[in-house]
């Protein structure tokens, strides 16, 4: 793996990581907990969609996998528990981890399509994962806040 996907797979799956475990220990009301203002997200439904945002952009756009998406199953998301999240972070990142370590090198210099934002290079769709995440990251301790 060069060290610029490295330094990408860092801070996406330290942001993840983090989304994931702010879910451990939460009961049934507390996951699906929703801020009264409008087109607001519980925990569970967050996590969810950084997740398979991640999937889509990393190994299907980036690493050219196959795979399929409902971002709105994702936002609709509710949950018992918290460890189906979990688990399902725990085997997509295991896939992410291989997939990127087998990126050939100069492959975040080419361009492809991505899904919602025309053609962007391998290096802007990692960064628009590292956002992304990040910017729910920030969503997720905002809810947890208001839940309190």
């Amino acid at each position: 793996m060069s060290r610029e996907v490295d330094s990408f797979r860092r801070f996406i799956f330290g942001t993840i990581d983090d989304l994931v475990q702010s879910l451990e220990g939460l009961s049934e009301p507390q996951l699906n907990w929703r801020p009264a203002a409008a087109d607001t997200n519980s925990l569970y439904a967050i996590v969810t969609h950084v997740l398979g945002n991640a999937e889509e952009n990393v190994l299907q756009t980036v690493c050219g996998l196959a795979g399929s998406r409902s971002r709105a199953a994702e936002l609709a998301a509710r949950g018992t528990t918290w460890e189906p999240v979990r688990d399902h972070w725990r085997e997509l990142r295991a896939r992410m981890e291989t997939a990127l370590a087998a990126l050939p090198g100069g492959e975040l210099d080419l361009e492809r399509p991505h899904p919602r934002r025309g053609m962007l290079t391998g290096r802007e769709v990692l960064l628009v994962v590292a956002r992304h995440a990040a910017e729910h990251w920030g969503e997720a301790q905002l809810t947890r806040s208001l839940m309190r």
